[in-house]
């Protein structure tokens, strides 16, 4: 095997890795509660003209198509403390599929979101995710964002199953 492959080869892993990471920050800083929530932070993971948006029948009535950091960042915060919208949420993620391409790579994945609501209802949310991303200095940054919904149902017993310890 050449150099040269050798780092293509590894250059496609750090870029995976990366991407991996980002979307991994990305549920974990929109989970309620989150640990040391920050909107500059959250805005740091977008491109500066990224694009957010809902799509299919459900979500792209809902949230429609978002540009700009500013405008993603205002839209994910209204959802997040101190809105009430939640009172917990967890995100998470499964069947990770990483295209790279040089320095941008286009993921997918299935999101499962437990929510719980401040009228004590709650729900889980099966969406597909996709994600193109740049990468740069071994950072990830999200330049297209979707989410689809796929599947929702509320649940009966959500105090005792979204209860912390």
């Amino acid at each position: 095997m050449s150099d040269m492959h050798r780092a293509s080869t590894s250059e496609r892993s750090e870029t995976r890795e990366a991407v991996h990471r980002v979307m991994c920050r990305y549920m974990e800083l929109c989970d309620v509660p989150s640990v040391q929530f920050s909107a500059e932070e959250l805005g740091s993971l977008f491109t500066r003209d990224a694009v957010w948006e809902g799509v299919g029948s459900d979500y792209a009535h809902k949230f429609g198509r978002r540009q700009g950091r500013r405008e993603i960042v205002g839209m994910l915060t209204a959802y997040l403390p101190p809105s009430s919208h939640f009172r917990g949420n967890a995100h998470l993620l499964g069947n990770e599929q990483i295209d790279v391409d040089g320095p941008t790579a286009h993921g997918r994945w299935v999101m499962q979101q437990l929510s719980r609501y401040e009228d004590e209802s709650a729900e889980l949310l099966v969406a597909r995710i996709t994600a193109e991303c740049e990468v740069r200095d071994g950072a990830a940054r999200i330049s297209h964002f979707t989410t689809q919904k796929l599947f929702a149902t509320r649940l009966d017993e959500a105090p005792r199953l979204l209860e912390s310890n």
